[in-house]
């Protein structure tokens, strides 16, 4: 049952993303307006986004609420978009709403699909808080149907998907902004003065309060973080120096939704996990490291941890989307690698098309080209041996089909929605 929802979402996959939000809007309505059922928080961002939605979902877990969490894409298996209480939803109940909607909603698209079937799913268990995600931008993001969420929050601004959102730092940033909603307090985690301004003065103009996250502070092995009589000490369960900007935008997001006290968020942050970001796999032929680094600050953050934990030889396989700033993410991680191995990130019926190996070749003559990922990392292997560390980058789509080939999971087709 469920094999055949699947193939008729993916289906949808040609119509790509809907510049509007009147479609999804109607059929809420049809539906009972289901995302009106439970409090929400409503997250977007170039980076992070994911992350900071993952600890917030951990922290009311923790909390001893039944949450919901809605992300994309997936890394292996669809029903890692839709999960409560941390588990991926259960095949049948997956399969029975999503056919729903596909019956009643011929017109929809694939995201509005699957968006739609999740607030009916979260609705139908009686979850008491959701964390959905902004899959693309906000401004035309199905999430964005939601009407009165209790929390908004910007992560972070970059230059990303400019085709859609934009090609200046400024238009993104009034793109994810628009999440915002009147009376509705909105978090904002670590943006440059450009992008704070415009972010700042789009929120306001829809009637939104302002919430700057404070930095932690790092205290032994753990950091620290304070706001308006709160505190909280935790050690992050999310590695990487930038996870604690991440943690700071949760911890805010979490004490002005007045859901959450102190305990459960130091709990849910050191529970929280997202795999293929900054993941290690120790595997019989030695140490992987994933990360989706798929943008020049993504890129960046992944330099910053090679930098700060030196350590063995390191060979790199990359593999990026046609639509992404390659030229800036090769070059700094090729510097820290003794080898590297370029490869194509695989897509099911999708509009995007990927980087050619031989494209990234122009930019380190020094790589490699492979015919698929399992050469790739064969190749990436033998030249720094099982001592080494092989690092899988560039396409959040390369590391999930490198975690289900290293772990022998198993998965549905990527698409890029």
């Amino acid at each position: 049952m469920l094999a055949r929802a699947l193939g008729r979402l993916y289906a949808l996959s040609k119509r790509g993303a809907r510049r509007g939000l009147d479609e999804l809007a109607a059929a809420c309505t049809a539906m009972g307006a289901p995302v009106d059922r439970f409090p929400v928080l409503h997250v977007a961002g170039t980076n992070g986004k994911g992350s900071t939605s993952a600890m917030l979902a951990a922290m009311g877990r923790a909390a001893g609420l039944r949450t919901g969490l809605y992300t994309s894409p997936h890394l292996l298996r669809f029903a890692e978009r839709i999960q409560i209480d941390g588990t991926p939803i259960d095949d049948e109940v997956l399969a029975e709403h999503l056919t729903v909607v596909l019956d009643r909603f011929p017109e929809l698209t694939f995201f509005e699909v699957a968006t739609l079937a999740a607030f009916t799913i979260f609705a139908e268990a009686g979850v008491e808080l959701a964390v959905l995600e902004v899959g693309l931008g906000g401004r035309l993001d199905a999430t964005n149907v939601v009407v009165r969420p209790l929390v908004t929050a910007v992560t972070s601004i970059g230059l990303d998907h400019q085709e859609w959102l934009g090609d200046t730092v400024a238009l993104i940033a009034a793109e994810k902004a628009a999440i915002a909603k009147p009376g509705v307090p909105m978090v904002l985690g670590p943006l440059d003065d450009e992008a704070r301004a415009v972010v700042v003065a789009t929120a306001e103009a829809r009637g939104a309060t302002i919430v700057h996250a404070r930095p932690g502070v790092l205290d032994g092995d753990a950091v620290l973080f304070a706001h308006a009589g709160h505190s909280v000490r935790a050690r992050l369960g999310l590695h990487g120096r930038h996870q604690r900007e991440n943690a700071a935008v949760a911890c805010h997001v979490a004490w002005t939704s007045g859901l959450l006290d102190d305990e459960a968020i130091a709990l849910g942050l050191a529970n929280a996990r997202w795999p293929g970001r900054l993941e290690a796999l120790d595997t019989p032929e030695g140490r992987v490291l994933l990360d989706g680094a798929h943008n020049p600050d993504g890129v960046r953050v992944l330099v910053e941890h090679l930098d700060e934990h030196p350590g063995p030889a390191r060979a790199l396989v990359f593999g990026a989307m046609g639509d992404k700033d390659f030229t800036a993410m090769v070059p700094p991680l090729a510097r820290r690698c003794r080898a590297r191995v370029y490869v194509t990130p695989t897509l099911t019926g999708s509009t995007r098309s990927a980087t050619p190996p031989d494209t990234l070749l122009a930019l380190d003559p020094g790589g490699v080209a492979a015919g698929d990922l399992a050469e790739a990392l064969a190749r990436a292997r033998e030249a720094v041996g099982p001592g080494g560390e092989v690092i899988v980058a560039g396409s959040l789509y390369l590391v999930a089909e490198a975690r289900a080939l290293l772990l022998g999971l198993p998965r549905d087709p990527q698409v890029g929605l």
